[in-house]
């Protein structure tokens, strides 16, 4: 008897209008087109400029999108999961906000905050309720407004972080495809590179915190850049060879657009050339839980039924891992 698996039937994905370009960042801080672009590998990215809409808005669009892509209604939802490392409020979960307001009256829903690897670890946790067939139809939505809490005065920061959002509908499968396997991990002790100082239960925000400009992303980059390179390459080489592929059986990487140099580290260690890498972070920048979900958007109409697929992300915490997906459509 075949396994009964989770597959992605459906996806979608929502950036926002407004482009910010290297050239516009040239004149808020000390920093070049050329230096960004050698750096990052990335020429401009979205950003969601409504002061009175947040990730809930983003994350709203590509659902609705979603939902009218897949011809179902959003009362059909069992589930609705939201990666997100920038929810609208402490509480309640942006996922609630979410349903909401695409209507899905019949999901529950919650959050998973996994900094950038958040969307691997939503698909993954969301697989095992098809799976168990608890559930028939769940929507994972990876979705950030990173301008909410980036910097605009560190050159170190600013330049990487976009805003958008991603999502996938979940299905039973039973002809051999879906989300195949999953290696996740995580290292708490990564925390002191990557993190907001302030805003938690441990530094509430004060006048102080603000004044200190404690309430956005702090990042040692050539700390997060050396764990990154390292176990972002090393788990999906593994999952490689966990489930017996070459290089030649993988239709594509799609990693986590974080850094171009990153994603290039990632494709030498599991022998893929670049034709086989989804890239788009020269357009969109890291939009943290979107970027993956915003890959197989861009790239679904090349993508064939029974397609190996390796998702890869790394993330503060430090979060990391790999999900061996074979397309189902």
């Amino acid at each position: 008897m075949t396994k009964t698996r989770a597959a992605i039937t459906c996806v979608n994905a929502w950036a926002p209008d407004y482009v910010l370009t290297n050239k516009e960042l040239e004149k808020m801080v000390d920093t070049s087109d050329e230096w960004i672009l050698t750096r990052t590998g990335i020429s401009e990215r979205r950003i969601l400029k409504d002061k009175d809409k947040g990730t809930s808005y983003l994350g709203a669009k590509a659902v609705k999108g979603l939902c009218e892509k897949a011809g179902i209604s959003p009362e059909e939802i069992d589930l609705l999961i939201c990666a997100t490392a920038t929810p609208d409020m402490m509480f309640p979960a942006t996922a609630n906000i979410i349903a909401d307001k695409v209507g899905a009256k019949n999901a529950f829903s919650y959050d998973i905050m996994a900094a950038c690897s958040g969307f691997i670890y939503s698909i993954t946790t969301a697989s095992k309720f098809i799976e168990t067939g608890t559930y028939k139809k769940v929507v994972v939505v990876g979705a950030d407004k990173m301008s909410s809490i980036i910097d605009y005065t560190d050159r170190q920061t600013c330049v990487i972080f976009g805003d958008a959002a991603g999502a996938v509908l979940l299905e039973a499968d039973d002809s051999g495809n879906g989300i195949m396997d999953a290696i996740l991990h995580s290292d708490g002790s990564g925390c002191q590179h990557l993190h907001m100082k302030a805003g938690g239960s441990v530094k509430p925000a004060s006048h102080e915190t603000v004044d200190a400009r404690e309430h956005y992303v702090y990042q040692e980059g050539k700390h997060v850049f050396k764990f990154a390179v390292t176990n972002m390459a090393d788990v999906s080489a593994e999952i490689m060879e966990k489930n017996n592929l070459t290089s030649d059986d993988v239709a594509y990487l799609v990693p986590h657009q974080a850094n171009k140099r990153i994603i290039d580290a990632t494709a030498d260690r599991m022998g893929i050339s670049s034709d086989k890498v989804m890239l788009n972070i020269q357009r969109y920048g890291n939009t943290t839980n979107g970027t993956i979900p915003m890959c197989l958007f861009e790239w679904e109409n090349k993508l064939n039924r029974g397609d190996n697929l390796i998702l890869a992300a790394f993330g503060g915490g430090f979060t990391w891992g790999a999900v061996y997906v074979k397309w189902a459509y």
